[in-house]
């Protein structure tokens, strides 16, 4: 039986599209070399033109940012009746917004039963700033999300565009701007010092497997700058005991726990598939940041560490998943 054509849709309009693009070209090599005729498509104007001719069995979703991470083509592609890679258009929406992170999470669980954080925050609307004078009460915002230094992010997005540390109330407006110029809400949160960790799970909630996390080391800030060189960052996957403890049982203990905080977010959030958590392990517990439903997949990516940490490779783990969104259906 031949295996399912696949269309890899990629690139797309955001802020994000180079990246999208070089996950794109990954997965369109990695699913040609398990055999699948694969079709390269870019998410433009005429993207519903092509998918209605070529009618592929599967879809999988490579872009990063708006368009993809916002749900837009997870939604067209369950309106054309196309089976695809990763989580449905509501999970997207949420995931989407940072600043929904502690809602679900406190829907799914009670703060006893779950061992995720998160930090306190403040989200902004650009309207608030433009039509209620909501910058003449920035001198508010340190004691509502625990004092100086602060993140200032965009709440929708990814790559860390738009992301600044605050360390005093005179960069305070200058990072707002920068986040609203990526979005239309800008988040305020506590800054969180510790150990920086990616944490990815694949599969279905119920039945989902937590690859080993990755370790973030960075002088400064992991900002968009630095994930993209080389000599700024250094990964370590599995994250190194000694980062979490001295002690190697309490080390293991911790890295447990992080991976079962990966677990909880997915499942509360109700991903399928694929799917990232981004953390800080602070030291008492982990202080989930993000989470990723269209996480990158360059040579670069977090994903495809933690993959090689595992042992899995990914042409087969993308295989796999074409597979079952194929048996599924929409």
């Amino acid at each position: 039986m031949d295996k399912p054509t696949v269309a890899v849709i990629m690139g797309g309009s955001s802020f994000e599209r180079r990246f999208s693009l070089a996950s794109g070209k990954n997965v369109v090599e990695a699913l040609e070399a398990r055999g699948h005729r694969v079709l390269a498509l870019d998410a433009d104007e005429n993207l519903v033109d092509t998918l209605r001719a070529e009618r592929p069995d599967v879809a999988f979703v490579a872009l990063h940012g708006a368009g993809g991470e916002d749900g837009a083509v997870p939604s067209l592609l369950t309106f054309l009746d196309i089976p695809f890679v990763g989580s449905l258009p509501p999970v997207c929406r949420n995931t989407w917004n940072k600043a929904e992170l502690p809602f679900v999470m406190a829907r799914a669980y009670a703060p006893e039963d779950s061992v995720v954080r998160w930090p306190a925050q403040v989200a902004l609307p650009e309207g608030a700033f433009r039509n209620l004078g909501a910058a003449e009460a920035l001198d508010l915002m340190p004691e509502r999300v625990g004092g100086f230094p602060l993140a200032v992010k965009p709440a929708c997005g990814g790559s860390a565009m738009g992301l600044s540390k605050v360390e005093g109330a005179d960069g305070l407006g200058e990072a707002l701007m920068g986040a609203l110029a990526f979005d239309d809400t800008a988040l305020v949160q506590e800054w969180v010092d510790g150990v920086e960790l990616s944490v990815t799970v694949i599969g279905d909630p119920g039945d989902e497997e937590v690859l080993p996390p990755v370790e973030i080391a960075v002088e400064g800030v992991y900002d968009t700058d630095a994930r993209i060189d080389p000599q700024a960052v250094s990964y370590f996957c599995p994250v190194r005991p000694e980062s979490l403890s001295p002690d190697a049982q309490e080390a293991a203990s911790i890295r447990s726990t992080c991976e079962h905080a990966a677990i909880e977010v997915y499942r509360a959030f109700g991903c399928r598939d694929m799917a990232r958590v981004d953390m800080v392990w602070d030291g008492a517990a982990p202080r989930v940041l993000d989470l990723k439903v269209f996480p990158g997949l360059t040579e670069t990516s977090l994903v495809p560490t933690a993959l090689e940490a595992a042992g899995i490779a990914l042409p087969d783990l993308l295989d796999s998943m074409v597979g079952q969104a194929y048996e599924r259906g929409c």
